[in-house]
């Protein structure tokens, strides 16, 4: 079948969003083969098209040569042409990201920003249109596959990206066809030469480890294929099943997420279920095993993402932003001087117990060094929680001790507590719990003032 009528009927069935009646497509086009046919397929199915290309000056004369080309393209058609040059290098250096990331991030944002525009002039939604293809789709299912990155990553690139509002009409077509219709309608293109390089990782796969599977199986892209669509339909009932554990499990506090601990342990298959509840964190699949540690390890332990810690307190886990002025559960590590809540900030110091100056202060707790194992937990009280106040040899409730206070409803609602291992060491701002206080045998102190 020719693959005009191929594209023309997998738009219909697969695409059903775009319509060349009424949507606006602005395809991403760097003058290589697959966006050059993509171009020529969908203005010849009588599309509104504009072409945007990017030049992240990477390759110096080669860059600006495929810039110059596209121009060309542009002119031939009688299109729109959007260029935009990047300085791809400064900007990953800046961002900590590597070429790849920076490169993605950058050409997405900037095709995100001409959407927006053309979807205000026009009033109807516009499009971008990438020429991703079959053999791109298996490329990446391996890729993912080989990441661990969970049954998801074994669907491969959707049709649509909703997000995005980004469109892959050519993912039914082979590398082959693509080339065998550049090559029957004479249309010219560019070489990339950093294709050729193994240094990227799916040049890698393409260039390498996918032909030596070819000699194998040779009917790998076909099996491969195949199985994107079996694993699709197999995710949609994943995605199911997973979503009615985390239903039972998860309950959002703010910011922060809260998983009891006992009811975590009775799940089965327990592994999957923690990867499915972290990935959205910025965890990985290699942190469900530190997880599950959490279980037996002492009170206030935790593991870390980019943005976020899972912290052990009590019978619960709770994941909490790892920016300070928006969690509700804070870990203070030894080394910290300075802690930021939603109630203040701590200054922390250590100080000689010989020459202290005991402060009537209600802001400043002074605390036995001695008796302070870190890491501490900054939280805001519970019901339930309970202390020994300073002077006091009997434990007394925090909502007790509020009472005799006589705190205001809102003064309660705003309080914090400063724990360790399950024992409450301060009520911030308030009183300091006993078993932590200052002795003639004191050596060290660590001072805690609220400010």
């Amino acid at each position: 079948m020719d693959l005009l009528l191929k594209f023309k009927q997998f738009i219909a069935n697969a695409v059903p969003q775009l319509h060349p009646s009424n949507d606006e497509l602005l395809v991403a086009v760097s003058g290589g083969i697959d966006s050059i046919v993509l171009t020529d397929l969908l203005i010849k199915s009588k599309f509104d098209v504009a072409i945007a290309h990017c030049n992240f000056q990477l390759r110096g004369a080669e860059s600006d040569r495929d810039e110059a080309f596209v121009h060309q393209l542009a002119d031939r058609y009688g299109v729109p042409l959007f260029v935009q040059r990047f300085n791809t290098k400064q900007f990953a250096e800046e961002n900590k990201l590597s070429i790849q990331e920076a490169a993605r991030k950058l050409r997405y944002d900037w095709f995100g920003e001409i959407l927006e525009n053309k979807t205000a002039k026009s009033g109807n939604p516009a499009y971008l249109a990438t020429a991703h293809h079959a053999d791109d789709n298996v490329e990446t299912m391996l890729m993912h596959f080989f990441r661990g990155t969970g049954i998801q990553g074994l669907t491969g690139m959707p049709f649509y990206h909703k997000e995005r509002r980004m469109v892959r009409p050519l993912l039914f077509a082979s590398r082959e066809e693509i080339l065998v219709y550049a090559n029957d309608h004479r249309l010219a293109w560019v070489e990339d030469s950093s294709n050729a390089s193994d240094k990227y990782t799916r040049n890698l796969f393409r260039n390498k480890i996918i032909p030596s599977l070819k000699e194998v199986f040779p009917q790998l892209e076909e099996n491969l294929q195949g199985n994107l669509q079996r694993f699709s339909e197999i995710a949609e009932l994943y995605t199911e099943v997973v979503a009615q554990h985390k239903k039972k499990l998860i309950e959002t506090r703010g910011s922060e997420v809260h998983i009891p601990l006992l009811k975590l342990q009775k799940t089965s298959p327990l592994k999957t279920i923690i990867f499915e509840i972290i990935k959205e964190y910025n965890f990985s699949s290699a942190q469900v095993d530190e997880l599950i540690k959490l279980f037996d390890a002492d009170n206030g332990s935790f593991i870390e993402s980019a943005s976020r810690r899972i912290i052990k307190n009590r019978g619960w886990l709770i994941i909490a932003p790892k920016k300070n002025d928006i969690a509700d559960h804070i870990i203070i590590e030894e080394k910290e001087t300075h802690v930021h809540f939603s109630n203040g900030e701590l200054h922390i110091k250590k100080l000689d117990g010989a020459n202290i100056q005991v402060s009537a202060d209600k802001d400043v707790a002074l605390l036995d060094a001695s008796a302070i194992r870190f890491p501490l937990l900054l939280r805001k009280w519970k019901q339930g929680d309970y202390f020994y106040p300073l002077g006091m040899k009997k434990k007394k409730k925090l909502s007790r001790f509020f009472i005799d206070q006589k705190l205001s409803l809102v003064d309660k609602e705003s309080a914090w507590v400063l724990e360790m291992d399950k024992k409450i060491v301060w009520v911030v701002g308030h009183r300091i719990d006993d078993r932590f206080k200052l002795t003639p045998g004191t050596k060290n102190v660590i001072a805690i003032k609220k400010l």
